[in-house]
C-alpha cells in the first residue's frame, strides 16, 4: 500500500471517530442537571411565556436529534452560538485565547524533548551505571508528581523563595519576552510527565535495538560508538518514540486545563474551568470538542509519521 493510499484510509478512518466524539461532547452536556433557559435566569421564578420564548430561541422546545443536527451544523462552519453569560460568540472567545494554550503546549513539548530524548540515550548508554538508575528515579518521580502539585511547588521556590520568577501573567502579548520567561514553570510543569515517558521509552527502544544484529555489523566495519548510536540505533528507535511524542501532544492540550489554571494563564483550558463553574454550556461544548478533536487528530499524525518511518505499518 502506498503512503498516500494509507494516509487517506487513516483520515477516513477518522471521521466516524470525529462524529462519535461529537455525539458524546453533546450529550455529556445536555445530561447535566438543568438546562440553558435554567441558567440564564439563574433559576428565578420566571412567567411560562418568557421560558418558552428562550426555549424557542435556543431551539430547546426540538426534539434532542434536532438540536444535535442544528449544533453539529454550526459547529462544522466553526460557528458555536453565543456565550450565555457575556452574550460573546463563543467561537472569538475561544480563538482569543487559543495562542496562549498553542505556545504554553509548544514550550512544553520543547521540554519534553529537550529533557526527554537525550536522557534515555544517555541511560541506554550507560546502562546499569548511576546515570541510568538516577534517570529511573527522575522518571518515576515525573510520571507520579501531579502537574498541579509540581505547579505549586515550583511557584513557592522560584517565585516566592528566590524571586527569580513572575508568578503572575504579564500584561503582553503573548509572543512577548517577558510572557516567554512567565511561561518557563508552567511549560517545565507541563512537560514533566511527558518528559519522564519519553526517557524511559527512548532507553527501552534502544537497548532493544543495541542488540540487534546491524549494531555490530557497524561496530565490526570500524564505525565510531558516536555514529552507531546516533545515526544507526537512534534513528531506529524513533520509530516507537516518534507515535508517543504524537500521543503526548494531544496530553499536553489535555494538561493545560489543569496548569493554566494553577498558573493563572489565560488559555482555553482557564475558559474551560471557568465556563464550567459558570455553567456556560456553549463554551463548554466548544472547549471539550476542540480538545477531543486535538486528541483524535494527534493519533492520526502518529499513524502517518510511524508508517513514513517503518513502511512495515502500511501492510
Amino acid at each position: 500500500m502506498t503512503l498516500r493510499r494509507y494516509v487517506v484510509k487513516r483520515a477516513l478512518l477518522t471521521i466516524p471517530i470525529l462524529f462519535g466524539v461529537s455525539v458524546l461532547t453533546f450529550a455529556l452536556v445536555k445530561l447535566l442537571p438543568g438546562s440553558a433557559v435554567d441558567y440564564i435566569l439563574q433559576f428565578q421564578d420566571a412567567t411560562p411565556a418568557l421560558r418558552a420564548r428562550l426555549a424557542e430561541q435556543y431551539h430547546l422546545d426540538d426534539p434532542v436529534w434536532v438540536q444535535y443536527l442544528l449544533w453539529l451544523r454550526d459547529a462544522l462552519t466553526l460557528q458555536f452560538g453565543e456565550s450565555l453569560i457575556s452574550d460573546r460568540s463563543v467561537s472569538a472567545a475561544v480563538v482569543g485565547r487559543l495562542p496562549e494554550t498553542l505556545a504554553l503546549g509548544a514550550l512544553g513539548l520543547v521540554v519534553a524533548l529537550a529533557v526527554g530524548i537525550p536522557a534515555g540515550v544517555v541511560a541506554a548508554v550507560r546502562k546499569g551505571d548511576l546515570a541510568d538508575e538516577a534517570s529511573r528515579v527522575v522518571a518515576l518521580l515525573g510520571i507520579a508528581t501531579p502537574n498541579f502539585w509540581l505547579g505549586m511547588l515550583l511557584i513557592l521556590v522560584f517565585g516566592v523563595y528566590l524571586n527569580v520568577a513572575r508568578v503572575i501573567p504579564p500584561l503582553a502579548p503573548v509572543y512577548a519576552p517577558e510572557s516567554l520567561r512567565f511561561l518557563l514553570l508552567p511549560a517545565v510543569t507541563l512537560g514533566t510527565a511527558s518528559a519522564a515517558l519519553l526517557m524511559r521509552l527512548t532507553r527501552s527502544s534502544m537497548l532493544e535495538q543495541l542488540n540487534e544484529g546491524y549494531v555490530r555489523a557497524a561496530r565490526a566495519r570500524g564505525l565510531s560508538e558516536r555514529t552507531v548510536i546516533v545515526k544507526h540505533v537512534l534513528r531506529n528507535s524513533l520509530s516507537a518514540v516518534v507515535t508517543v511524542i504524537a500521543l503526548q501532544i494531544a496530553f499536553l492540550v489535555d494538561g493545560a486545563v489543569v496548569v493554566e489554571q494553577v498558573f493563572s494563564w489565560p488559555g482555553i483550558g482557564r475558559l474551560l474551568v471557568q465556563a464550567i463553574h459558570q455553567r456556560d454550556f456553549p463554551v463548554v461544548q466548544a472547549v471539550v470538542l476542540l480538545i477531543a478533536t486535538a486528541v483524535v487528530l494527534a493519533n492520526l499524525l502518529a499513524d502517518v509519521v510511524y508508517s513514513v518511518l517503518d513502511p512495515r505499518i502500511r501492510y
